[in-house]
């Protein structure tokens, strides 16, 4: 093809680029025929032959024979008398075939189908990535780490693709430095300034449902439902796992014998806390079950506004509420309640007193900022100390002090 071998080229490119072979014949012509157009005004009379195995192309054009006089169209049309300089044997009415040079074309337009072919090769790529990766969403992916930025990760996959995890999908402990190998969930696909944008993470409940699907086999093979996952990254996590086998115990197959499944989760995880928790209709139960390792006495319920008034003796209070407020906050939105936890007292206690008795003297919101974190008398907060109350509740210390000097006053 005088020199510019450019179907042997493209093959290369394809089988680097994993463009199927129907693809590139499809491509490969229609570019041919675009050029074909620019130059004779149209393409209808042309045939392509494509053969990418040996690097081929032939174009050959078909013209229909006309008398000297009714010539008028030399593209589609050819005199007899020059109809029979090829063969004598032709006559008026009979098709001619004859091949086009790429020669013929001149040095910029082969120059110009090269580009083309280059940008259209590239965007079937930039496609082919984009479906791939979007059927890919809601699956875990494992990467190099290539680059390390402040606000986000970069990562090649093993095709050499970019993916990117941003600051915000990273778990709070995270640490990966350049040749690391990472495992993530693609949670994101979309086409941005025209090439593929891959978002992974690392912090979504997906995330964590991969994992257990890839750890348990009775996930995997549908033994087993999850049935909702809520976590906060690199802190505490729970599931709740449902099994339609009576024989199969769902969270002892997701802990595994001394914990063997579920370890290889939590060291992924940066040793986050995960709870497993065995789904039920009974909210009730759903909610105990859900604040475990609190021991609850008893549950109020209001189901038109999803509230759930939990009592429970004193020293359980804080295993309800958990480090930081998150085993409560968890269990709210694993079950889709507002919890709200009350302590219990004993008869030896009974000369305690209600925060809201105090509401003359402290301001409503500080009381339900105090109730909030479980403490609903005056002597449960007493129990505390300033630096205890500072950590829980978003309240600050010349407030705490100021309620503590008003709650010692009442008993002293």
């Amino acid at each position: 093809m005088e020199a510019i071998n450019l179907i042997d080229s493209f093959a290369e490119f394809k089988e680097l680029k994993n463009i199927d072979r129907a693809t590139l014949m499809r491509v490969l012509e229609d570019i041919f025929r675009n050029m074909l157009i620019k130059r004779y005004g149209t393409d209808e009379n042309f045939d392509i032959i494509i053969n990418i195995d040996k690097g081929d192309l032939e174009i050959w054009r078909n013209r229909i024979v006309v008398e000297d006089d009714a010539f008028e169209n030399p593209n589609t049309q050819i005199s007899l008398t020059e109809a029979k300089k090829i063969d004598a044997d032709y006559e008026v009415g009979e098709e001619v075939t004859d091949e086009v040079k790429f020669k013929d074309f001149g040095r910029r337009s082969v120059l110009a189908l090269r580009q083309n072919l280059s940008a259209r090769i590239l965007e079937l790529e930039k496609d082919h990535i984009f479906t791939k990766y979007k059927e890919k969403v809601g699956q875990i992916v494992t990467g190099e780490v290539y680059q390390v930025w402040k606000k986000e990760i970069l990562v090649l996959d093993d095709e050499g693709n970019e993916l990117i995890l941003p600051k915000q999908e990273q778990i709070p402990s995270d640490f990966f430095k350049k040749g690391d190998t990472i495992r993530a969930v693609v949670i994101r696909v979309e086409m941005k300034n025209a090439s593929p944008y891959i978002i992974l993470s690392r912090t979504s409940p997906v995330f964590l449902e991969r994992l257990f699907e890839n750890e348990v086999p009775e996930i995997f093979d549908g033994l087993i439902t999850i049935k909702n996952v809520v976590r906060v990254p690199g802190e505490r996590a729970k599931v709740a796992v449902e099994s339609y086998d009576d024989r199969i115990d769902p969270v002892g197959a997701c802990v595994g014998m001394k914990g063997s499944r579920i370890h290889g989760i939590v060291r992924e995880l940066r040793n986050e806390n995960i709870d497993v928790i065995n789904y039920t209709n009974n909210i009730q139960l759903y909610i105990t079950r859900a604040l475990n390792p609190a021991k609850i006495n008893k549950i109020e319920m209001d189901e038109e506004n999803k509230r759930a008034n939990v009592y429970l003796n004193p020293e359980e209070v804080s295993l309800a509420i958990g480090k930081g407020g998150l085993n409560i906050k968890l269990a709210s939105q694993l079950t889709g309640y507002e919890i709200d936890v009350y302590r219990e007292l004993e008869t030896a206690e009974e000369e305690d007193v209600n925060l809201e008795e105090f509401s003359d003297e402290i301001e409503p919101w500080v009381i339900e900022e105090l109730k909030r974190v479980g403490c609903d008398t005056a002597k449960s907060v007493l129990e505390l100390s300033e630096s205890e109350l500072e950590s829980r509740t978003d309240l600050e210390i010349e407030t705490i002090r100021d309620v503590l000097k008003i709650l010692r006053a009442e008993f002293e």
